[in-house]
């Protein structure tokens, strides 16, 4: 079954602008706006998932990335900070609740005697791995509403307009 969208919210603000400043070119709004409330609504359905199991997004996002890591499900603070895209302060701060439930702990680097790894305790194993299953199944209740059809093709265009932002940015960054 095919949801048929009618006039939404992003419309009449489009419709608004077009009457008040019918000299502006607000196609960008519509598809920015769009994603905007897209995304919020997707991480709102995520957080209740990780609500329920006692966690944030951000702690799961820190279980997912050492789960995925592999056995020995550890990752230096500097590599779970690359995976997460977040300030060291951030991932301190999440580390330090995760540290407090149990779910992870800090212990001295093996292979740098200066530095520390962050390790998925056995309970923080078998949250993340009974979170994850649920997590997945949610994604694809999320996603069920997108025809099958404009997903490969949805999936393409976000991933080159994310690689041109992107660069773009480091180039920014760089002069």
């Amino acid at each position: 079954m095919r949801y048929q969208a009618a006039m939404d919210h992003v419309d009449q603000i489009l419709a608004q602008w077009a009457r008040e400043r019918p000299d502006l070119d607000t196609g960008p709004m519509g598809v920015l706006g769009r994603l905007k409330r897209l995304s919020d609504l997707l991480a709102d359905e995520t957080a209740r998932l990780h609500a329920a199991h006692g966690l944030t997004s951000a702690g799961f996002d820190v279980l997912a990335t050492l789960r995925r890591a592999g056995a020995p499900y550890r990752l230096t603070p500097s590599a779970l900070i690359g995976w997460t895209m977040v300030t060291s302060g951030t991932m301190t701060n999440r580390l330090d609740r995760l540290e407090a439930a149990g779910l992870v702990q800090r212990g001295p680097n093996p292979e740098d005697g200066r530095g520390l790894v962050i390790t998925l305790t056995p309970q923080g194993l078998a949250l993340v791995d009974r979170v994850v299953g649920e997590h997945v199944a949610n994604q694809h209740r999320l996603i069920a509403a997108l025809p099958p059809a404009l997903r490969a093709p949805l999936d393409a265009a976000l991933r080159e307009w994310l690689a041109a932002l992107t660069q773009a940015r480091d180039r920014a960054s760089a002069d």
